[in-house]
Formats: C-alpha cells, sequence, structure tokens
C-alpha cells in the first residue's frame, strides 16, 4: 500500500488531470455546438462533415466527461481513506493494477466477473 506522501502526491497528479480534462470541455465546446443546416451558406458536403466533426466531439466529451468522473471517485476514495481497496469487495487492488489505471475501483477479480 501507499504511504501517505505517495498518496499526497498521487492526488495532486489526480487533481491536475481533472483540472486539464475541464479545460479541454471548455476549449472544445464550439466543436460540440449543432450544425447549421443553411444550404444556402455550406453545401451538402460540408454540412455532411460538420456534422461528422460535431459526432466525434461529443462522443469525445463522454469518454473525458467519464474518465473525469472516474478520477474525481479516484480522489474521494484517496480523502477518505479507501484508495487502493476494491469498491466491490474491499479486498486490497494490486500495485500492478493501480500502476496500470491508478483510478481503477475494483481489483481483477471483481472486474472479471469473479468476486463481490
Amino acid at each position: 500500500m501507499m504511504d501517505a506522501s505517495e498518496l499526497a502526491a498521487l492526488r495532486a497528479a489526480l487533481v491536475m488531470r481533472l483540472e486539464a480534462l475541464r479545460t479541454t470541455s471548455e476549449t472544445t465546446v464550439d466543436n460540440r455546438r449543432p450544425v447549421e443546416l443553411d444550404q444556402t451558406s455550406v453545401g451538402r458536403l460540408s454540412r455532411m462533415d460538420a456534422m461528422q466533426v460535431q459526432a466525434m466531439a461529443l462522443a469525445t466529451e463522454r469518454r473525458r466527461h467519464d474518465e473525469a468522473r472516474r478520477v474525481g471517485a479516484a480522489i474521494c476514495r484517496i480523502d477518505e481513506g479507501e484508495y487502493g481497496y476494491c469498491v466491490s469487495c474491499d479486498e486490497e487492488i494490486s500495485a500492478k493494477r493501480l500502476g496500470v489505471d491508478p483510478v481503477i475501483p475494483t481489483c481483477i477479480r471483481c472486474a472479471s466477473g469473479g468476486g463481490g
């Protein structure tokens, strides 16, 4: 398990990650706006391209939101002293697993459907 200074460093890194996600979300808001369907100003293919770009931006924003939610939950687990323990079975999550994804909330057994 991590000591207090390692947890503090991880928490600081996660807070920075969360802020970066929020900043990126704010700077890409224009890409997610509805596409103008005025045929007099934009051709059909240009509108289709714009709609595809918008759809990709919306999907990216959903993934960004999901990641921000996961990062926020990990910060809460650190603050509550529950970081590193599976949210399903309360067993310790391996350091190797947390090293791959520090916001992972479950042990490998529960993630694969074998625990809980």
